[in-house]
């Protein structure tokens, strides 16, 4: 029969069985991505070549590196184009259209002086985006971007992407741009436009002066209010991918799992490491010159070669049955085993396996020497 647990609050019985139960799983909640990407996600996601970008922070770079290049660049660029339109036309108007090769020697020209007048303020351009680029994205060369992804023709698939948030804030972001380009663009010309009207009456260079001055006030506008989208769009970009990248708990435990290895088959390793160094162990056994016991439950293999060692060093030691194993190989080889308990557990404590005896167990270790080789007649 169940038990009725009853609890009294405010004096009044409460039956435990009319308190609604909720059963939860506990794996659920351990499956949501709440946790910080590890290094070695953050790795793994950069080498398929997913980062965090915002394409309108570069075009702004652009823009503005582009503005900024004209301002330093400008008047040599027009120098250079008025020279060769002076040229082009002096040299249409002395007859040597008539002559052979006329227009290569025109196109040949054009292309230096173009070439040349371009080329420096393609190079500030380039080497700020470049600049913007690695500032976000780091350095990162990845292939996986160009395979082939039979994923990305499921229509299912192309409508969630379409319909998904980012293409919801994407659309959101055109149109606030838009909206606020044409704001701009209205106020500018509205304050401008009866100045514009009046340039026009100006002599020539004076105008096309007064014009241009006004075009790069509008287009340092558009571009100062197009680095500020940027630089929230880039803030909403990182925020996106971090939690693109998230982890859950149970994703943390396997990646630490496979990274420290399976405990199963770490016990293993270790296991054959161990059997592994006892066997060497016990092949250092039979050259040894003595092994001393405390008698059952100790051994150390001692050996001592005058022309290479100061001093003797442990060639195996064990305690139970490893003890009983050494014990066992060295009567199977004739080696000596001599009873010592001070000095086997003074040996087993203090020396590991290859090192020399220390210099206060010299003497004890020195008389059973003696005596072992007395025995051999040595």
């Amino acid at each position: 029969m169940d038990r009725v647990r009853a609890f009294q609050h405010d004096g009044v019985a409460i039956d435990s069985s009319m308190i609604p139960r909720f059963l939860f799983d506990l794996q659920f909640f351990a499956q949501e991505r709440t946790e910080s990407a590890t290094p070695k996600k953050r790795q793994k996601v950069r080498s398929e070549g997913k980062v965090c970008k915002s394409r309108d922070l570069t075009a702004a770079v652009e823009i503005l590196a582009g503005l900024v290049g004209l301002w330093i660049l400008g008047q040599g660029i027009a120098g250079g184009l008025i020279d060769y339109l002076r040229e082009t036309i002096a040299f249409m108007g002395d007859g040597a259209l008539l002559q052979e090769g006329w227009f290569s020697r025109l196109e040949h020209t054009a292309l230096w002086t173009y070439f040349g007048s371009w080329l420096l303020l393609g190079l500030i351009i380039a080497i700020f985006v470049v600049a913007v680029t690695i500032k976000q994205v780091g350095w990162v060369v990845s292939f996986e971007p160009f395979k082939p992804d039979f994923e990305r023709l499921n229509p299912i698939s192309g409508m969630k992407k379409i319909l998904s948030l980012r293409s919801l804030v994407e659309l959101l972001k055109g149109l606030l741009k838009a909206s606020l380009f044409c704001v701009v663009i209205y106020v500018a010309l509205r304050d401008k436009l009866p100045e514009a009207v009046q340039a026009m009456q100006f002599p020539m260079e004076q105008g096309a002066l007064h014009l241009w001055e006004m075009l790069w006030d509008l287009s340092m506008r558009l571009a100062v209010m197009l680095l500020i989208i940027a630089l929230v769009d880039y803030l909403y970009q990182k925020w996106d991918f971090e939690k693109s990248i998230r982890m859950s708990k149970q994703e943390i435990k396997e990646e630490y799992r496979q990274m420290e290895g399976d405990p199963q088959i770490k016990n293993k390793i270790r296991q054959k490491q161990r059997e592994l160094a006892k066997k060497r162990m016990m092949s250092s056994v039979p050259k040894a010159d003595v092994v001393i016991t405390n008698p059952t439950t100790l051994a150390i293999a001692l050996i001592y070669d005058r022309s290479v060692m100061v001093a003797p060093q442990v060639a195996a030691k064990g305690k139970g049955v490893v003890a009983r194993r050494i014990r066992e190989v060295a009567e199977e080889h004739g080696i000596p085993v001599v009873e010592n308990k001070p000095l086997a557990w003074a040996l087993y404590e203090a020396v590991e396996i290859g090192d020399e005896v220390p210099e206060n167990l010299y003497r004890g270790v020195a008389e059973i020497l003696a005596m072992v080789y007395k025995l051999k007649k040595k």
